[in-house]
């Protein structure tokens, strides 16, 4: 296999005229090839308004195209506002339930009792039974 080396020879004046030549060639093929690209016949008055219906197409189809992306991008904008708002409810909510349920707690509920004067029943409630018998 042959290994890499380092030029250190400069290239001779004929090839560097070889090189620059070609150079201009390409440099003259491109500029002729705009030229004859936008000069050319096919691109006249005729033939422009011989496909003034598909460029028309091609138009409408660039506008369809347009707000079609402008109305997607409004639709996310839309999703993430309320999907925002709906992740802000559910945090109000929850700490809603946890105050709700700190509030309802026995505790708390013999505080806001004892400022109104109930007391809190020490003893369990009597179950009072009565025989149907008894009452006719």
């Amino acid at each position: 296999m042959v290994k890499n080396k380092i030029k250190t020879k400069e290239l001779s004046e004929e090839i560097q005229q070889e090189m620059s030549e070609s150079v201009e060639e390409k440099v003259e093929e491109t500029q002729s090839f705009l030229k004859g690209f936008f000069s050319r016949p096919s691109l006249s008055a005729y033939s422009i308004s011989k496909n003034l219906p598909f460029i028309a197409f091609l138009a409408v189809l660039g506008l369809v195209y347009i707000s079609n992306r402008h109305l997607a991008e409004r639709t996310i904008r839309s999703i993430d506002k309320y999907t925002r708002e709906v992740k802000e409810m559910s945090w109000d909510y929850k700490s809603l339930n946890a105050e709700l349920m700190k509030l309802t707690t026995q505790s708390e509920v013999a505080k806001r009792a004892d400022s109104l004067g109930l007391e809190e029943r020490r003893q369990p409630a009597i179950k009072l039974v009565i025989d149907k018998k008894e009452i006719k």
